[in-house]
């Protein structure tokens, strides 16, 4: 029996997110030796991946699913950091206030 790790990337359909969930996947072959795969999810059987997953921003079930390695080859859909905090000093006008 042999294991693997997958990270499948995600991208939903509603809200443009994009995430990787991770599996592992079990290559084992039953008493008449046919192949089989077993995919787990924290230890647990899942279904294969499918575009039936649901976004974790929104909660919708409709997601396209990437090719392995595909945001590898496409960093730009991978979120970045979150951006940096926006300065707090206060701006001034450039124009003066009426004097009336």
């Amino acid at each position: 029996m042999e294991e693997e790790l997958r990270i499948v990337p995600f991208e939903c359909q509603r809200c443009w997110h994009v995430w990787e969930e991770d599996y592992v996947v079990r290559h084992q072959e039953d008493q008449h030796g046919n192949a089989a795969e077993i995919w787990l999810r924290n230890g647990l059987p899942v279904p294969p991946p499918s575009a039936a997953a649901v976004c974790p921003k929104c909660g919708c079930q409709k997601a396209k699913v990437f090719p392995d390695g595909y945001l590898t080859r496409h960093p730009e859909l991978i979120k970045q950091a979150e951006p940096a905090a926006p300065d707090e000093t206060p701006l001034l006008s450039p124009v003066r206030r009426p004097l009336y």
